[in-house]
């Protein structure tokens, strides 16, 4: 009986769940000619604005943050000159080939990509449970890396964090004190924006209170299929900063669910693969349209 009671209990409080999600989504869920996705000219003329496509060079660079040395990865495109910049800041896998060939992807649209190994150097291994915020340091360190660099102009960034990377790029834009002047936009898949470290609570109903101070403009992208922890902060901390009259938007993928961009192997669908292509235009749209290049 004791059993019983439990199931039905824990039912209930999926159903509670699944209604909040759902609700959220639809006050979210701009609609009409005056949704901030709307194309005036594809639908009157059935134009579709082509993507950029840069053939790509990859290098390593080591970047020092006192006596600990960070492996950071730069592509851009092999074609001369300077090109707008992003730091790209990698989740729990590390930077691993699966978020190299997102690195790579991004770099295709046309950016100078910087993505620091966070973990390599601090010896942390891959999936780690426990956040160190001695990485955000060596984020920090990184970022100004990347503004010195010749070939990025202008001389500010788009941080562009994935999973935990979400929540490196929060402590950037707010406790490091980067946002507007170095930082004007922050690009976000499934973020986590919670601290790792506190109660599990915490993680399923709350984000973390640097959300609230977040004032460039922001874009985040998840599956509807998302785990309930990961895809209710992102909705909550859209709302709120909508509320507060920021800049911000969330992008919402039916049928699609935890790691779009990067499913690989038997587990990839068709659905993800329409996710991650049009998560990654709309980004590169999103990142030269506030860092003010054509």
């Amino acid at each position: 009986m004791g059993r019983l009671a439990l199931i039905l209990s824990l039912l209930i409080s999926f159903s509670f769940a699944d209604e909040f999600i759902e609700n959220l989504i639809k006050k979210l869920d701009e609609r009409g000619e005056k949704a901030w996705w709307w194309d005036e000219r594809w639908w009157n003329e059935g134009y579709i604005e082509p993507p950029r496509n840069y053939k790509v060079k990859v290098e390593w660079v080591t970047v020092t943050n006192g006596d600990v040395e960070i492996p950071v990865m730069v592509a851009r495109p092999e074609q001369p000159g300077k090109f707008p910049g992003v730091l790209f800041l990698h989740g729990r896998r590390g930077l691993d080939d699966l978020f190299q060939l997102h690195v790579k992807r991004l770099a295709a649209r046309g950016f100078v990509v910087v993505a620091p190994d966070l973990y390599t150097g601090r010896f942390i291994e891959r999936f780690p449970i426990y956040h160190d915020p001695v990485v955000e340091d060596d984020a920090n360190r990184v970022l100004d890396y990347a503004l010195s660099r010749e070939d990025i102009h202008p001389k500010k960034v788009c941080v562009y964090g994935l999973t935990r990377g979400g929540f490196y790029s929060l402590r950037l834009l707010v406790a490091k004190g980067r946002q507007k002047k170095d930082i004007v936009c922050f690009v976000g898949y499934y973020p986590h924006l919670q601290d790792p470290n506190r109660p599990e609570p915490m993680q399923v109903y709350r984000y973390h209170e640097d959300v609230e101070k977040i004032e460039v403009p922001v874009l985040f992208f998840v599956g509807r299929d998302e785990q309930y922890q990961r895809l209710r902060p992102a909705l909550m901390a859209i709302d709120y900063l909508k509320s507060k009259g920021r800049e911000a938007y969330i992008v919402v993928y039916p049928g699609v669910g935890r790691g779009f961009d990067f499913r690989n192997g038997n587990r990839r669908k068709f659905a993800d693969d329409l996710a991650a292509k049009d998560a990654i235009v709309r980004a590169a749209r999103f990142m030269r349209e506030k860092l003010g290049v054509d």
